[in-house]
């Protein structure tokens, strides 16, 4: 038996916003596998000023340092798109 983690539907683009899979027309939960799955895009993984939700605003964590291309270990992403 082999556990696949990845190819649970809640990581899969064929999911719907009301959890029901579009290839298999059938309600499912991120317990679910399957072997036609899709994985969803990734998020950017760009962690710098300039991609940051904090940047130039009352909450950034490096106010006097904070510019474009520097890294951040406080970095928040601006969109969150799957």
């Amino acid at each position: 038996m082999s556990i696949r983690i990845g190819n649970s539907c809640v990581n899969c683009q064929s999911l719907t916003a009301n959890e029901v899979c579009k290839v298999h027309a059938v309600k499912v939960s991120d317990n679910y596998t399957c072997d036609s799955f899709e994985m969803k895009a990734s998020l950017k993984n760009d962690p710098n000023c300039s991609s940051c939700a904090r940047f130039e605003s009352s909450n950034c964590a490096n106010p006097q340092k904070a510019a474009p291309g520097m890294l951040c270990s406080q970095w928040a992403p601006q969109n969150a798109q799957a």
